[in-house]
């Protein structure tokens, strides 16, 4: 457990191989939270909206999906910028999880803030800056990852209780052939945000499941399993010098008094040497800064 990183829904963690820090969001507490590990120096941003995550983009700048839309926070000013209001017509929905591709294309999706099924999406912000809707009825959009070798695009709408694996298209950014790859058995928690290492397998983090598992995308067998003292496990990512840490994000939003003394670490962030290294974070790339 890391110190001072205490958040009411942590998600979206982040390695920042160029400066050596990790960052992660708080969604309910609106905020975007750095933390150096080799300092301890640590640096909060106040969001105007909730935020589900926030990616990197370059030159000093973040592309965060946020409440209500896609926005480009500049790091040094703290200013934001819209990109992109892909749902005003459905104030009911929010952004949560998302995530760069190798090709450098912003995926993100939404959900609908009193739990309606199936009225979220799956966006893609393309380069030009355009968004376009890749799949829709999804009711809380969560974990992305990709394939080392770029074959695969993994995705989770978390109330399935399943991982889903699409056939990608680096060059076009298209989906296809969705295949259902794990399903996570009753009692172990639902699957929320993921990571994918070096060796192809990924990670997923256990929301009411205590834990993070690594599954085999071709199998679907489950590979091994970090128990940590927290129900709510929300997400995970690779990081260090070497890309051999996880980094793991938690939230105490909704427990019970009770269960918050049988938790006192809920929503605080984890690190751990899983024996394994993961893949380099993909960025935001404007094309015309290409």
């Amino acid at each position: 457990m890391l110190d001072n990183t205490l958040s009411t829904l942590g998600e979206g963690p982040v390695w920042l191989a160029d400066e050596g820090v990790y960052y992660w969001v708080d969604i309910m507490g609106k905020q975007i939270r750095f933390f150096n590990p080799q300092t301890g120096v640590e640096r909060q941003i106040a969001t105007p909206q909730w935020i589900g995550a926030a990616v990197p983009a370059g030159k000093g700048r973040l592309v965060c999906a946020m409440g209500n839309g896609l926005y480009m926070l500049d790091l040094a000013s703290e200013s934001f910028q819209e990109i992109a209001v892909p749902e005003s017509h459905l104030p009911g929905n929010r952004f949560n999880d998302g995530k760069c591709d190798p090709a450098g294309r912003f995926w993100a999706g939404t959900m609908s803030l009193t739990s309606e099924p199936g009225v979220g999406s799956l966006y893609c912000l393309e380069r030009d800056g355009s968004v376009r809707r890749v799949l829709e009825n999804i009711s809380i959009s969560n974990g992305l990852g990709w394939s080392p070798d770029n074959r695969w695009m993994y995705y989770i709408d978390t109330p399935t209780c399943e991982i889903w694996r699409f056939q990608y298209d680096l060059a076009s950014g298209q989906i296809s052939g969705k295949q259902t790859i794990v399903t996570v058995p009753d009692g172990q928690g639902t699957p929320d945000g993921m990571a994918v290492d070096a060796e192809g397998m990924i990670w997923v983090a256990l929301w009411g499941g205590y834990g993070v598992a690594r599954y085999n995308p071709d199998t679907g067998e489950q590979l091994e399993f970090i128990r940590l003292p927290v129900s709510q496990v929300t997400s995970c990512c690779f990081g260090g010098e070497h890309l051999d840490e996880l980094f793991i994000t938690s939230a105490n939003i909704g427990l019970s008094e009770e269960e918050l003394k049988a938790q006192p670490l809920a929503g605080s962030c984890f690190r751990i040497k899983p024996g394994v290294s993961g893949l380099p974070v993909a960025a935001y790339q404007p094309a015309e800064e290409a």
